[in-house]
């Protein structure tokens, strides 16, 4: 099977904790040292097999082919998917079924990495991650007074909408947003806006 992994957690010695998003659901492997094994990292796709046993509670990650992008050789680009691919580790640990959407997300925004500006492709993805969760909120009332918001919109943690004067952040133009969640493209958002949309993803999905 193929997946994404979002976290790497050192055992004993040299052993490790992989968690995967793979293609129907969240694994979580057991990975034993070896000089003779490919080396893994957060954000790498790999094809993996995942052998159980009635010894173990968890399963042993074996025979990984490391699946790679153009990109990975552009630091920038490699540091922003890594920071960006991370967050899902805690937005998803708890889950026991997650279906194929993760991995499709995944797989679509790494395949665009290269060509476009990762920023606005990680933007595009997390709306459609909100859209999926039902977590998308298209009624513009203020998360902080429950007021209509007119004019600029602020956005805080889950894209939730605020008034500037209450959030006290950048805002983001009102059809450039509509834009997005419509569409889940940035074409009407400037890089500021994005910029800003960007640290806001980054407080956790």
């Amino acid at each position: 099977m193929q997946g994404f992994i979002i976290r790497l957690n050192r055992a004993r010695e040299e052993d490790t904790i992989v968690t995967i998003i793979a293609e129907e659901s969240l694994q979580t492997l057991y990975r034993f040292y070896g000089a003779r094994h490919s080396p893994i990292n957060v954000g790498y796709k790999i094809d993996f097999e995942a052998e159980h046993s009635l010894k173990s509670s968890i399963a042993r990650l074996r025979d990984v082919i490391h699946l790679g992008y153009p990109w990975l050789g552009d630091f920038e680009r490699m540091r922003l998917w890594q920071q960006f691919i991370s967050l899902f580790y805690p937005h998803l640990k708890d889950a026991e079924e997650i279906g194929s959407f993760y991995f499709a997300l995944l797989d679509d925004a790494a395949s665009k990495w290269k060509e476009q500006n990762p920023k606005r492709v990680a933007v595009e993805a997390y709306v459609r991650l909100l859209e999926h969760e039902g977590r998308l909120h298209r009624d513009m009332d203020c998360f902080f007074c429950d007021l209509p918001i007119e004019g600029d919109i602020s956005l805080i943690r889950a894209f939730l909408p605020a008034h500037r004067q209450c959030s006290h952040t950048l805002s983001i133009n009102p059809k450039g947003l509509e834009w997005l969640y419509e569409h889940a493209s940035t074409l009407f958002l400037d890089d500021r806006e994005v910029e800003r949309l960007w640290y806001v993803i980054n407080e956790g999905l």
